[in-house]
């Protein structure tokens, strides 16, 4: 059923009205795991948000459409073009005849390079400060703060006040996918992915990149979700964005380098010669 039998089973949540996390893991050592999420919004229109990692492919198909009808899925809003985001892409294509894909002309193009042909017919493509009507609600399309690609859009639910906001706030997680019940030293980590994810934050000016957190924030979300980090709400949701604006001009947090690459290898040895 897995490509990782040893992860811990995930279901659909349903996270704020009309909204749904469809969560996956992958390991990341030391009894910690990564989410790799996604979302939909069964609202009129539904909407699939993003379509999960390639090695997740059938989990994701599994459930994301224990959620929604294929047939009734009339919108896939893709955040941008990594491998992560664009997993199950060309099954949902498939399977959602009449869904229209959202994105944007460079995701379009760098797509192009690694997959095939998309259906010109069946796109439309906005860009940050764009809007999206999807029948009974009208969502918002922003420049998350935090990316790691040129082509990435968060998306803002002004209804159901639940935001996705992409690649932001990753965080490693023993388990627990509600940001509450985690410990401080778990949050912690945020910083260190959120610099991992965008080391551009070292260069920035702090008064401007405090203006454009603040915009974010300033939308009113009440229920945060993200491809990479547990569900944000109340106080966690306060910390998470206190802990962005941190990052304006900050150093970069220093990753495992060869040392970690000599001791994996060592493991392995010592693993195949037992």
């Amino acid at each position: 059923m897995t490509f990782f039998p040893e992860m811990p089973a995930t279901q659909p949540e349903c996270i704020a009205p009309d909204t749904w996390l469809i969560p996956n893991f992958a390991p990341a050592g030391d009894g910690l795991l990564l989410p790799v999420n996604s979302m939909v919004i069964r609202g009129r229109e539904p909407v699939i948000v993003d379509t999960g990692a390639p090695v997740h492919r059938a989990l994701w198909i599994e459930k994301a459409f224990s959620v929604v009808e294929p047939e009734d899925v009339r919108w896939i809003f893709l955040s941008h073009d990594d491998g992560d985001h664009t997993g199950a892409l060309f099954d949902v294509l498939e399977r959602c005849p009449h869904a229209t894909l959202v994105t944007n002309f460079f995701a379009f193009e760098r797509l192009a390079i690694e997959k095939p042909a998309l259906p010109l017919s069946r796109m439309r493509w906005l860009d940050p400060g764009d809007t999206l009507d999807v029948g009974d609600r009208v969502l918002q399309l922003f420049r998350p703060p935090i990316f790691d690609g040129p082509t990435t859009r968060g998306l803002f639910d002004p209804k159901s006040r639940a935001m996705w906001a992409v690649d932001s706030f990753a965080c490693f997680t023993p388990g627990p996918l509600d940001a509450e019940v985690l410990d401080a030293e778990v949050l912690a980590g945020m910083t260190t992915l959120c610099s991992a994810v965008s080391p551009w934050h070292a260069w920035l000016d702090r008064e401007r990149y405090v203006r454009h957190v603040d915009a974010i924030e300033a939308l009113g979300a009440r229920t945060v979700a993200s491809a990479h980090g547990p569900v944000l709400r109340r106080g966690a949701l306060d910390d998470a964005f206190d802990r962005v604006r941190a990052l304006a001009g900050a150093p970069l947090v220093p990753l495992p380098g060869q040392e970690l690459l000599d001791s994996l290898l060592a493991s392995t040895l010592v693993e195949a010669a037992g």
